[in-house]
């Protein structure tokens, strides 16, 4: 069976698969001091939890917290005894090579969201990750990674707020019922819930219009289903994308592999 990891910014999510079926998926805090051990003791607990017991022979890991990969790639190897795929490492190998910039290190979350998208979805594409920040990732016709946009996140926007600005409290963001609001938690959430509506909007149409031609937008992330409330900003919501864009990967390299 495979363990995929995605380690972002806030949180990080394993998954295990027999074969394309994901078994269970678990989330816990991403904190760069945490060791095997203890990552063992958490992933361990909650599987005695959904009462699996799964035998693990495979591992891979997307990551965009470089210090908490050398961890992760001991508890794969003392626990699981396998050497983990880590993506953007150069023995983890992309179905489609990114076409950047020369030295550019691409976000391996992005890489294996253009992937996964491309896998479900053919080229041409503009995948919208509500993460930590909001990222619009472009993928060609062949499903190249080949640029995108980075934006704050919603929440870090909402914080942004709250800490500089010392009469604005902490709020959720949520989608408000009218636009203008008549208190100071219904104007932050209406400032930031329609200004990021406007944002996604007028980036996907600047996107669009730079490339001349039709692309179909993928939204993930947790704050996706927010935002399809209301306008058709997306043409698809894919709530487990980074997790296949890894079982693509994992797949890929093992097909190389022979």
């Amino acid at each position: 069976m495979l363990l995929a990891i995605d380690c972002g910014n806030t949180n990080t999510v394993f998954s295990i698969y027999d074969g394309d079926h994901a078994l269970c998926t678990m989330r816990t805090s991403t904190h760069h001091a945490r060791t095997a051990d203890a990552y063992f003791t958490w992933f361990s607990t909650l599987l005695n939890h959904y009462k699996i017991d799964p035998e693990i022979t495979e591992v891979i890991i997307s990551s965009t917290v470089p210090r908490v990969v050398f961890n992760l790639r001991v508890f794969s190897d003392q626990f699981f005894n396998c050497r983990p795929l880590v993506v953007g490492k150069p023995d983890c190998l992309l179905p489609t090579n990114p076409r950047v910039d020369e030295g550019t290190l691409v976000g391996p979350d992005r890489l294996v969201n253009a992937a996964g998208a491309y896998d479900r979805h053919g080229g041409n594409l503009i995948v919208v990750d509500f993460g930590t920040a909001t990222t619009f990732d472009v993928a060609d016709h062949d499903g190249a990674y080949v640029g995108g946009v980075i934006a704050p996140g919603v929440n870090l926007s909402l914080e942004a707020l709250h800490m500089a600005a010392a009469a604005l409290p902490h709020v959720d963001i949520t989608k408000p019922q009218r636009v203008v609001g008549t208190n100071t938690v219904a104007c932050m959430q209406s400032g930031v819930f329609w200004g990021y509506v406007g944002l996604v909007k007028e980036i996907c149409a600047r996107i669009k219009a730079e490339r001349e031609s039709p692309m179909k937008i993928i939204a993930t992330g947790g704050l996706a289903s927010l935002f399809a409330q209301t306008e058709d900003l997306f043409d698809v919501i894919e709530n487990d994308l980074t997790m296949h864009g890894l079982t693509v990967i994992h797949k890929y390299n093992k097909e190389i592999a022979g």
